[in-house]
């Protein structure tokens, strides 16, 4: 049984890894609703089962984020002055975020984190991108926009290009230079944001055998492996198949998996 799960958490990571690489989607929006229902599968306490799921999906941001800015670092799309600017709100957010979510019981965290799946859904279905209308503030503005960035990045496990991406946009950025500093800055976001789901957890009861905090260490390493075999043929095949299309189908996938989420505990 526990081979099973194993191959569980390995399936999963090669999904997540492959959708990554292909859509350019963060894959806490995949992993933590399917880590919810294994973890309630393998009967991990209910109190802590969308914990786990949050601070695994986050600690696994870590080196997919690491990886996707040095790419684009490369490529001279990332705006450090941005990133070093942003990052202090961004820590102050992601403690906060953090702190909340395990403040907050599992069903009322279902139900947000699954509001905020549809919104992410809606945003992809409706190709949404704000037009530029204003330039970007001084850093203790970029600080305070991280202060929000890192706050709901946490709490809902995602590297926070969802909400970076738009908003560098609007600050007249262009669109290389949003997603690349937007990938650079998803790295504060998940280390700041692990850092938090493990001390907010340590010491909690009724956490399974290997767990570290609130991460729950046989899940990640698999499908830190699987993930990082994956994301490469998903880019690559992204320059073969049309994504804008595939990113439609996939929203509509997203707001039936949301739609589930929430009818289930509601």
């Amino acid at each position: 049984m526990i081979d099973f799960w194993y191959a569980s958490y390995v399936v999963l990571g090669l999904i997540a890894g492959f959708l990554g690489g292909l859509l350019g989607i963060g894959g806490g929006i995949v992993m933590v609703p399917v880590l919810m229902m294994i973890f309630a599968t393998q009967s991990f306490s209910p109190e802590h089962v969308m914990h786990l799921a949050l601070g695994t999906s986050m600690a696994g941001i870590i080196f997919s984020s690491l990886a996707s800015a040095r790419t684009h670092h490369a490529h001279g799309a990332v705006r450090w002055i941005v990133v070093r600017n942003i990052t202090p709100g961004i820590f102050l957010g992601a403690m906060l975020g953090t702190r909340v979510a395990t403040l907050i019981p599992t069903r009322e965290l279902v139900i947000f984190f699954g509001c905020f799946v549809l919104f992410i859904a809606l945003q992809m279905l409706l190709k949404f991108q704000p037009k530029p209308g204003r330039k970007l503030p001084e850093a203790l503005g970029q600080a305070s926009v991280g202060l929000g960035i890192g706050g709901l990045s946490a709490l809902v496990a995602i590297g926070g290009g969802s909400l970076t991406v738009p908003w560098l946009l609007r600050c007249n950025l262009t669109i290389q230079q949003a997603i690349g500093s937007s990938a650079a800055i998803g790295l504060p976001i998940a280390v700041f944001g692990s850092a938090g789901y493990i001390w907010n957890g340590y010491g909690a009861s009724g956490l399974p055998a290997r767990s570290l905090g609130f991460i729950y260490l046989p899940a990640l390493s698999c499908m830190l492996v699987a993930s990082t075999l994956a994301a490469p043929f998903g880019a690559r095949l992204a320059h073969r198949m049309p994504v804008a299309l595939l990113k439609q189908v996939f929203a509509v996938l997203l707001i039936a998996m949301a739609i589930k989420m929430l009818w289930t505990v509601i």
